[in-house]
Parts: C-alpha cells; structure tokens; sequence
C-alpha cells in the first residue's frame, strides 16, 4: 500500500475540489524578490494540503520558471527542470507542437507570452461566490507590500451537473493516483478505475517505468535549515546525487490553458450540416452528429455502450473498452474527441499492449469552466465563455505534450487521413474534415472551423510544502 507525504502535497493533486464550487485564478508577477519571499513565508500557512478536505476554502500555488528565478532559485537548480518548462509554452518550437498557431498564435494570447509573463498561479476554490471574494480581496491587500503584482484574475465555477458550455458532461473518465484512496470512489462513480504510480504525476516517486520521475535538487550548503528532504543513496532514477536535497519531491507540472469556446458557431455548424433538404432543422441529428464529435451523449453516455440513442442511466459510465466492442469506430468514430484524448485499448498490435502504451499518457485533470453558460447554444450572445484546462503530470512531454501532438493533432491518427480532434485540434494539419465510420457507407463532414481558441496559457510547477518553504527562506 502507498503511503503518500499528504502534508508535504498540495490539496489540488488529490482532489479536484468538486465540492468547491467556486474559483478564481490569479496570475502574478514578482516585482521584489525579498519582499515577495516575505509573503510567500506568510501564505505557505493557508496552503491546502493533500492531509484533510476543507469544507470552504482551499488555496494552492504555482510558479512558473520565470517565477522561481524571480524569486531567486539557484540557476543550477533551474537547468534541472525539464527543458519544456524552462522554456515555457509559448516558446515558437513549442507552440508550433501545440498547434498553437494561425487565431492560436501566442501573439494574439492575452497572458502567457514573452511580453505578457506571469510567475505565479494563485488559485483559490470556495464554496460560493462569496467566500471566494473575500479570499481575493484578502489575498490582494497583501500583493503591493509583498512585492508581487495582481497581473490577471480569472473566475470560474463548476457548470451545473458538471457540463461543460457545449452542453456535454465532462471529467468522467479520469485515472487514480495511487495511494489517494480514489480508487473506490471512482468506481462507485464510474465503474472503472485505472489506477497508476505517483510518480506519473509526482517527481521523486517511481512512474510507470518503475523509474522515479526525475527532480531538480539543491546542495546542503544551499539549504541551511534543512528544509527538503536528503535525497537517499537507492533513489535511482534521479539526476541528482544521493546526500543533495530534493527540491521537486512531492511537485507536479501543472498546464494552465484558458480555452474560449464558440458554443454557437460550433451547434450552427452541426444544425447545418444535419438539416433536411428543405433547410429545416433537424435537432436530433444535430445533437446526434455532436455526440459523434466528442464521443459521448450530453448525458455523458459513452457512444460505444449505447450507439443508437442517448441512455441517461450511463451518465457516468468509463467502464468500456475499443477493440471488441467498436474496433472499426461504427458506434464511436475514431477520430472523436475521447477516442483521441485517451484512445485505451485500440491503437496497439493487441488490447492489453496498447491499453499500457495509453496508460503512458495519462493526466489529471482539474479544469473548470467560466463565463454564464448560454441560455440558447445556437444563438451567440456575444459573452466570452469557455474551459480553464488545468492538468498534473510528472513528465510534460512524455504525458500532456504527446497526448496534444501525436493524438489530439495527428492527421493520421488511427489510420485516419488528414483530419484532427474536431473539437480542438490544430486544424492547419488536416483538411477541417470529420469523418463519421459507418457500414456500408461511412460519412465525412466537411467545413470544420475553430470551435475553440487559445486565450492564454502557461507550465507551471506546482511544489511541495517543504520546497514553498524552502523558497520562502532563501536569501541573496
């Protein structure tokens, strides 16, 4: 059994807070390096850990590369993270793997970027609208003497029975870090549970390999209170030396991405591409050919355990696999968004090979939405509303990186030629198509436009307690 340092974790890695309805994400920039540890030493202490759930309110922190050097990290302990945080989402190589381009570009981002950097990510989860306020109004009296800077505040709640803006239930299918006590939870809630490694989502802990996720590590000399943990002579696996101290154990990478979604362009598209003959609409095929995109019915009832019709009573379901039940994507076509997002057992000489490869990949995911959810999805009232994607992982390219590239924007993807992930993919790869698999006949869906478009983002390194304290000590 998997003993996990819940003192040493911040709330956020076990939880999601879904008994949280409210949040606001505050993107800072550290403007004076000692003042900044000050407030840094005085906000460890509201911190939520990974040790007991808080019925009102939780606070996390993140920081960027940026952030940590602001705040005066030793360089050689910042060569040692991995080289897609150091450089940053919107760096061009990186955005270009993204499919951050073209109304994605990083230019047209409205935080993130070179000109726009943010060093931290305060995000706080309330109960309501009300506590959550008062949280920000507190925590933004400290900022100016604590020598950080309010940069940016985004809000967000949880959408009502847990649907996202396009109208479909999200967050079922997640994995389970082991050790959390998750596992009966999630299949009490889903009838399934892949539970996987700490260290798939926490450095200093072995992954999926049996390898301990790599972390960027300190000299004694440097760590005077011996706030971090020694790093012992068995740890093989980190590239660091047995006696150093251990900056990243118990942190994880944290993606922010803040996604708008055009809700009505993307149900104008399906109602157009499914009305009769005569131009009259044809709401069942519409909400039909939406379900073929993600995957699932609005209900959250997987395609491939119900493929004629809706079945409320599978709202929840993630008990399912691909190759027996669907190898050709007849009930779900292989290039929808779940299929991509976590293709499971198809993509693989034999079911159990390729459900491990899949299972190489995998995220938490702790997004929220934000803006008021549209009274009529095929009429856009001209509010901005989308997905704050927020995902841990241990290993960026390996986990988020791979599962963006070489399956949400591979035209190939699944022997498919020339389409993308219809919801979110890099449409510049394909040919803006959507192919629906079928027998005798399948059908292609042409016209595909940007359904969602990038606002802002950033990699961010969510540390342990005992590393928040550490950097709170440092001194020049």
């Amino acid at each position: 059994m998997v003993e996990l340092e819940r003192k040493d974790i911040q709330g956020i890695v076990v939880s999601a807070y879904k008994h949280l309805r409210c949040a606001a994400f505050l993107l800072l920039r550290v403007n004076n390096a000692a003042q900044a540890r000050t407030w840094l030493a005085q906000i460890v202490n509201e911190i939520a850990t990974s040790e007991a759930k808080r019925a009102a309110l939780s606070i996390n922190l993140a920081f960027t590369y940026s952030g940590l050097k602001n705040l005066g990290l030793n360089q050689e302990v910042l060569d040692a993270f991995s080289f897609p945080f150091q450089e940053g989402m919107a760096e061009p190589s990186r955005a270009r793997l993204l499919g951050d381009i073209d109304e994605n570009d990083p230019s047209g981002w409205g935080w993130g970027t070179s000109s726009k950097s943010v060093d931290a990510l305060l995000m706080i989860y309330g109960k309501d609208e009300a506590t959550v306020d008062a949280a920000v109004q507190r925590e933004q009296s400290e900022f100016a003497a604590g020598g950080v800077e309010l940069l940016k505040s985004l809000h967000a709640e949880r959408q009502p029975n847990s649907h996202e803006h396009f109208g479909f239930n999200d967050g079922i299918g997640q994995p389970v870090m082991a050790g959390t006590g998750n596992k009966q939870r999630q299949l009490e809630r889903t009838h399934h549970a892949t539970e996987l490694p700490v260290g798939e989502f926490l450095l200093s802990h072995p992954n999926v390999y049996n390898v301990i996720a790599p972390s960027p590590a300190v000299d004694p000399t440097k760590d005077p209170q011996n706030l971090l943990p020694v790093i012992p002579s068995d740890a093989t696996g980190l590239n660091a030396e047995a006696g150093m101290h251990d900056f990243g154990r118990n942190g994880s990478y944290l993606v922010f991405r803040q996604l708008a979604q055009r809700v009505a362009q993307f149900w104008q598209f399906l109602d157009k591409a499914t009305c009769a003959a005569n131009g009259k609409s044809n709401p069942e095929a519409r909400d039909r050919l939406g379900a073929k995109f993600v995957g699932r019915y609005k209900s959250g009832a997987p395609l491939v355990l119900s493929p004629e019709h809706d079945n409320p009573a599978l709202q929840n379901e993630n008990n399912f696999t691909y190759y027996k039940k669907d190898p050709e994507g007849h009930a779900c076509p292989v290039g929808s968004h779940i299929r991509r997002s976590n293709p499971r057992d198809s993509l693989g000489p034999d079911p159990q090979t390729a459900l491990n490869s899949a299972n190489r990949h995998r995220l938490l995911r702790r997004g929220r939405s934000y803006g008021p959810p549209p009274v009529n999805p095929l009429v856009d009232d001209g509010a901005e509303r989308g997905l704050h994607f927020i995902c841990l992982n241990s290993d960026l390219e390996r986990q988020f990186e791979f599962v963006q590239q070489t399956w949400i924007n591979n035209p190939v993807f699944a022997g498919l030629d020339g389409e993308v992930d219809p919801l979110v993919g890099d449409l510049a790869k394909g040919d803006s198509i959507f192919t629906v698999q079928a027998d005798p006949l399948r059908r292609r869906v042409p016209g595909l436009s940007r359904f969602v478009v990038m606002k802002g983002g950033a990699y961010f390194f969510l540390p342990g307690m005992q590393a928040l304290k550490y950097l709170a000590s440092l001194r020049p």
